[in-house]
């Protein structure tokens, strides 16, 4: 049974019920092309059945390498950029302590993230760190050549090896990558990496129940046989609703198209936790690399309230009216803390006192909802009734699902990235990349330098 729900009630008042349901036949022939893979980007269609085709046995594999890194391994680093790291990233902090770096008995290493930027302090910091700790570190890319992850690999890379030597260094790098070609396979092969394979037909930002997650999961010490089998169980639902009743991977992507038509071009995901901060991260990348072409889709943005009530909040109370919210609401938490009474009340708050966090947090959230969609700003909810594994695995399968079906709907590839790629023959063309020259000098007079 998935536990992932949504409510569309504050919604109601901004468009009909029929209005969402006036996209059942699109939402139809939306999961046609998903399933029979008739849709544009369809050789990218791996993810939709991977959960169920991931075993138990590989599984219990990747697990049981994760406990060969986590014992030699204080600091554990994650090389990638964009889906590469960012569903990892999102799972980990998920379900790991808040502060979990400062823990003296914490079971696994201390996960951290390189190739994302190509920040010198950023890197150079890292090293500092990296001098004093025992590490090893997945690299993950396709192809082996994206810049960003390239170059912290190559600068990551001779570190290892000078701290190690470069026999005791191959134990301690894990490729992921290409299964057949490739400037990090032919790398992997050379050196005899352990190596992992990134699916052909699996774009990076719906690769996170894949090596390219489960590895940097499982070194977290995080249960990735429950969070497979929560997408899975999203995956088979999925499958027995593919239409919009009853279905809210349906209704989800419906009520966001509905809403597009309607003029509301800005979706801003929400979190009342601080440790979902990347999943909403990996949300905005899911939706806004599959649906931003051809001068169409809705831009994804997100707030971590309450915190940023107390900066976004007033824009997004009264500013231009082209938002709508997803608020992700978690309905229980695992651990209790509760308001002490205090005799003098200085600061008024005893009449909270006894009441634990979570429902003063509820409290906010649902007051919030109802001043915003007074600002007329609609709401959507997906309720979830914990944060555990298996929830994120359904949470997971559920955005991809319905950005695939909401991509179908805007006529669009939603596995493609083509507009990525503009930003890089211009940074080759100014770096002096060979084959580059015409357009570096005219980037160069364009640029006055």
């Amino acid at each position: 049974m998935i536990q992932v729900k949504l409510e569309l009630n504050q919604l109601y008042g901004f468009i009909s019920k029929d209005e969402i349901l006036q996209y059942e036949r699109q939402i139809y022939n939306a999961y046609r092309k998903v399933y029979h893979k008739t849709g544009a980007g369809n050789d990218f269609l791996g993810w939709v059945e991977l959960p169920s085709q991931t075993s138990d046995n590989f599984l219990e594999q990747i697990q049981q390498h994760a406990t060969l890194l986590r014992a030699q391994s204080d600091i554990f680093v994650v090389v990638g950029i964009g889906g590469s790291y960012l569903g990892a990233r999102a799972v980990i902090e998920a379900l790991s302590n808040h502060f979990s770096q400062l823990s003296s008995d914490y079971p696994h290493p201390y996960i951290v993230y390189a190739g994302q930027n190509i920040s010198e302090d950023y890197l150079a910091d890292l090293l500092k760190i990296l001098d004093e700790k025992d590490y090893s570190m997945a690299v993950i890319s396709k192809s082996g050549t994206t810049t960003e992850p390239a170059i912290a690999f190559r600068i990551l890379r001779r570190h290892l090896e000078k701290k190690y030597g470069k026999e005791a260094a191959r134990q301690r790098i894990v490729a992921i990558t290409d299964q057949h070609r490739g400037a990090l396979k032919q790398l992997a092969d050379s050196e005899s990496y352990v190596s992992y394979v990134v699916p052909d037909d699996v774009g990076g930002r719906y690769s996170v129940l894949s090596p390219v997650g489960l590895l940097p999961i499982a070194v977290a010490g995080i249960d990735i046989q429950a969070l497979v089998e929560g997408a899975r169980k999203m995956e088979k639902y999925s499958r027995a609703a593919n239409n919009i009743h009853g279905n809210p991977i349906a209704m989800y992507a419906a009520a966001r198209h509905a809403l597009y038509q309607s003029g509301k071009t800005i979706e801003i995901l929400v979190n009342y936790e601080p440790r979902m901060q990347y999943m909403t991260e990996w949300f905005k990348q899911l939706f806004g690399e599959s649906e931003g072409k051809e001068h169409k889709g809705i831009f994804p943005a997100g707030v971590n309230f309450t915190t940023d009530l107390h900066s976004m909040g007033q824009y997004i109370q009264e500013g231009l009216r082209n938002i709508f919210e997803t608020v992700i609401s978690i309905e229980s938490s695992d651990q209790e803390l509760r308001i002490p009474q205090e005799e003098t009340d200085l600061d008024q708050l005893n009449y909270i006192a006894g009441k634990r966090l979570s429902e003063v947090n509820r409290m906010a959230e649902l007051g919030t909802i109802v001043a915003h969609v007074d600002g007329a700003v609609p709401n959507i909810r997906i309720l979830l009734p914990k944060i555990n594994a298996d929830v994120l695995g359904q949470l997971i399968y559920f955005f991809e699902m319905s950005c695939a079906l909401s991509g179908y709907m805007l006529n669009i590839n939603p596995f493609d990235q083509p507009g990525v790629e503009a930003y890089k023959t211009n940074m080759f063309a100014l770096l002096g990349k060979k084959g580059f020259e015409t357009k570096t000098a005219e980037l160069r007079k364009r640029l006055n330098i």
